[in-house]
């Protein structure tokens, strides 16, 4: 194959099956940097078993402050087939995770849709979690209509100076509205935000740490919906404030929003001068001014994370293990 790549809004148009490497960096052919039980996500996804995690290499966005820079563009991983993808779905089920989390899949959707549609054929029942950071195309999550059960993208970013800045994508929110909004309509038509009561997170100290709590809701696992991350930047309290706004009155009650202060100036940071005002993490009142105002704006479908979520380990060591 020969196609040029248009999956996402880059648009790159690199030949991807022919073994060139597009702006995500990555060929036609997957590559998996590790696939286990995961206790680090939302309750609603970790529950206390853990989510199903699967990390792909590679991403079309390089945010300069990745917080998983040794997959996104650090060249770890391990080509697998479709085939092989398919077991590794459901080894993971075997292991009784609540679902199968694809990390940053954007790039292989379409060999990622082609190894769910197996797997199903052979036995996987579990949600399928499409965790992105939100910079997509609408034809592409379209095409994922009856593969994905749970969207988790990131909403990064308002403004294109902001965006055009730290990910080189002045069309970040233009892209990830839209994106957004066909999320929200597929999970609509097939009847909404679905939780099952089995599983509750218990806060048990040994599987998962008690610093995540939504403000409504009993933790129960979510079976079909849609969540929005948004990780605060330090010094960035008033467009983070912006994004809330947007999602609050854009979507209301049909989605999740989780607030996320686990910021970590990575090594490509710190060893850097282009970008100084990111060198700190996230202050415990920057964080507070904007869940007070997720609360006064009305927001009541939201996750917040409490303790030194930034001094903890939400990075796992990419080794390729379940691969």
């Amino acid at each position: 194959m020969d196609k040029e790549c248009t999956i996402c809004p880059r648009g790159c148009g690199v030949k991807r099956y022919a073994g060139q490497k597009g702006y995500c960096g990555e060929t036609g052919t997957v590559r998996v940097t590790r696939a286990m039980p995961h206790m680090w996500e939302e309750p609603v996804i970790s529950g206390d078993k853990g989510s199903g995690a699967v990390f792909f290499s590679g991403c079309n966005l390089h945010c300069v402050y990745c917080q998983n820079k040794a997959i996104s563009d650090g060249g770890k991983g391990k080509e697998v087939s479709i085939s092989r993808l398919k077991e590794i779905f459901l080894e993971l089920q075997d292991k009784n995770v609540y679902n199968i989390n694809l990390v940053t899949p954007t790039h292989y959707a379409y060999e990622i849709k082609e190894a769910v549609s197996l797997a199903k054929k052979e036995g996987l029942k579990i949600p399928v979690v499409y965790n992105c950071g939100g910079y997509e195309s609408v034809s592409t999550i379209k095409d994922l209509y009856d593969t994905v059960d749970i969207w988790m993208p990131d909403m990064k970013y308002i403004s294109k100076e902001t965006s055009g800045k730290y990910s080189k994508a002045p069309d970040y929110f233009e892209r990830a509205s839209e994106a957004l909004k066909e999320m929200v309509r597929q999970v609509r038509e097939k009847g909404g935000t679905q939780f099952t009561d089995a599983g509750h997170f218990t806060g048990s100290k040994d599987k998962k740490p008690d610093n995540e709590k939504c403000i409504s809701d009993k933790v129960r696992i979510m079976q079909r919906g849609v969540i929005v991350r948004h990780m605060l930047l330090p010094g960035n309290v008033g467009e983070s404030k912006r994004v809330l706004r947007y999602l609050h009155e854009a979507f209301g009650n049909d989605i999740y929003i989780s607030i996320m202060s686990q910021y970590t100036p990575m090594p490509q940071i710190t060893d850097s001068d282009l970008y100084p005002e990111l060198k700190r993490g996230v202050t415990k009142e920057e964080y507070e001014r904007l869940v007070d105002f997720a609360i006064r704006i009305g927001i009541e479908k939201a996750f917040i994370q409490e303790g030194d979520t930034a001094k903890e380990s939400f990075i796992p060591e990419f080794n390729c293990e379940g691969v």
